[in-house]
């Protein structure tokens, strides 16, 4: 484990310390799961980036051509 020393805002570092408190965690605690929470995110969103660089617009609509037409559920339908 390794030791950060980070520059917060007074009013950032309340509200973390606020929210830790409420969690039931420390402040390490809970910068450390938001710190991590953020990198999933950045990870995900690459990897969809990738994922749909390799995408074909031709196999997506013969893909979607193969659904049946259907009515949507109820509370499905678009608001218009």
């Amino acid at each position: 484990m390794s030791t950060v020393t980070l520059q917060i805002p007074d009013g950032i570092l309340s509200a973390i310390q606020q929210s830790a408190k409420e969690a039931g965690v420390t402040v390490d605690q809970f910068v450390s799961s938001a710190a991590g929470e953020k990198l999933a995110s950045w990870r995900s969103l690459d990897w969809l980036r990738a994922e749909a660089a390799h995408g074909n617009r031709t196999d997506f609509e013969r893909f979607l051509g193969a659904v049946t037409e259907q009515s949507p559920l109820p509370g499905d339908e678009l608001q218009r």
